[in-house]
């Protein structure tokens, strides 16, 4: 129970008759409100001695209840109607009053909301001159659901990393303590995980220690002031649930003159090299100035792939995630890993040169319809395959051939032409 003294005795006692704690357990905002009253009591040194008691103390209730509270003093202090209360700073109204007796005053609190902070609302008894005589904390919430959505993964084998949300419900208006507990699933004693918010406010971390190929048994506890709660068990085991760190060495680079094209390269997970593993990679791709990303999720387990249908003189943004499977023969899918960084790269700019007359535009017309047509294809039967890139540059080769055959069967004269305009179709021609 926390009391307040004034006058003298109050102020020169310290840790007697001057606020003195009976019993109670230390809060944040027990430790404040204390701190309050006896440098208030100090303030009030030689005022005369009066001593004033909040009953209940600390009450814990939950939301939708109602409250009725008294203040009683005694000694020299002032009479019970001149009191009056604050809750979080705030002076409540003298309609929530009650004067049971010259030294008792009473607060009455229907229907309470949530309490504004998780360590307590203080709930304070003031007097006439705005003194504090007596404080308590009050607490109103609701107790914790189940936690769900228990999720966890391993970056690279060495540790395991779990999070979770509280239930439907979520804020329960009071200081909610989350107990991560593990154990292997067929024998060994209950494990508290140590390393909490490390991702975030429902999260912890087991840096070591844990074993292979045995599954554990996993779950969250949640309690507070007004109850207890318990999650399902989660079953799993480490090398299903195995991640790794982003791709390194993530090179951009252009495909010699090719005005549409980027050769992205990269480096696979050196922290599992010594594992037998399968991987699988994605590529996210922008241009510059765009917040939007263009995915390409066929690169299946190769470190390298051409990314084709791009604008000619553009800045793209390029990055790669790994998802490392079927480690030691686990059926499970595997986690991504996170983005790397993003690396960037420009695409060569347009050699042609406009406002020439040109006899055959209406063949390259035909011509760029069969290129786009090939390209269609090729973006979305094999957007990385190796075979198809070389299918490609056979293409682009065997047409500028062709269009130089066909140059040199034409007379000269037959049009003007602007000096040095190419009029082949060029990689990375728009189509």
């Amino acid at each position: 129970m926390l009391t307040a003294l004034g006058g003298g005795e109050g102020a020169g006692g310290g840790a007697g008759r001057g606020g003195r704690w009976r019993g109670a357990v230390l809060t944040p905002a027990r430790i404040m409100l204390a701190l309050v009253l006896l440098w208030l009591g100090v303030l009030r040194a030689e005022s005369g001695t009066h001593t004033a008691v909040i009953n209940p103390q600390d009450p814990t209730l939950l939301i939708g209840s109602s409250l009725r509270a008294t203040c009683s003093v005694s000694g020299d202090a002032p009479a019970a109607e001149g009191l009056y209360w604050t809750l979080n700073g705030r002076r409540l109204p003298t309609e929530l009053y009650q004067v049971l007796n010259a030294t008792t005053l009473a607060l009455v609190l229907a229907n309470l909301n949530g309490s504004k902070q998780q360590s307590g609302d203080n709930l304070v008894c003031h007097s006439p001159d705005g003194s504090i005589l007596a404080g308590s904390c009050l607490y109103v919430g609701l107790p914790p659901e189940k936690p769900v959505n228990i999720s966890c993964w391993s970056k690279n084998m060495k540790d395991l990393t779990c999070r979770w949300a509280p239930g439907a419900e979520g804020e329960t208006f009071l200081h909610t303590n989350y107990t991560l507990k593990y154990k292997l699933r067929w024998y060994g004693r209950d494990n508290t995980c140590q390393e909490y918010h490390t991702v975030g406010p429902y999260s912890c971390h087991i840096p070591k220690d844990l074993a292979l190929f045995t599954p554990y048994e996993i779950w969250v506890e949640a309690s507070n002031r007004l109850g207890s709660a318990k999650s399902e068990v989660v079953t799993l085991d480490i090398l299903d649930v195995v991640t790794t760190d982003p791709p390194s060495d993530v090179h951009v680079s252009r495909v010699g003159d090719l005005e549409d094209q980027l050769s992205v390269r990269w480096s696979s997970p050196p922290a599992l090299k010594d594992f037998l593993f399968q991987a699988k990679y994605q590529i996210r791709y922008r241009v510059e100035d765009s917040v939007e990303w263009k995915l390409v999720d066929d690169v299946s387990n190769q470190t390298s792939c051409r990314l084709a249908g791009l604008k000619p003189g553009t800045v793209y943004f390029v990055q790669v995630r790994c998802n490392p499977f079927g480690i030691y023969g686990s059926k499970k899918a595997g986690i991504w890993s996170e983005w790397s960084h993003p690396t960037a790269a420009s695409t060569p700019r347009s050699e042609r040169l406009g406002g020439a007359c040109d006899p055959r535009s209406g063949e390259q017309n035909s011509t760029r319809r069969e290129l786009k047509q090939f390209l269609g294809w090729l973006k979305k039967h094999a957007y990385c395959s190796n075979l198809s890139f070389r299918l490609y540059d056979q293409w682009r080769a065997w047409m500028q051939k062709s269009h130089k055959t066909r140059n040199q069967h034409r007379t000269r004269g037959s049009c003007p032409r602007a000096e040095g305009v190419r009029r082949e179709v060029l990689p990375g021609d728009k189509l």
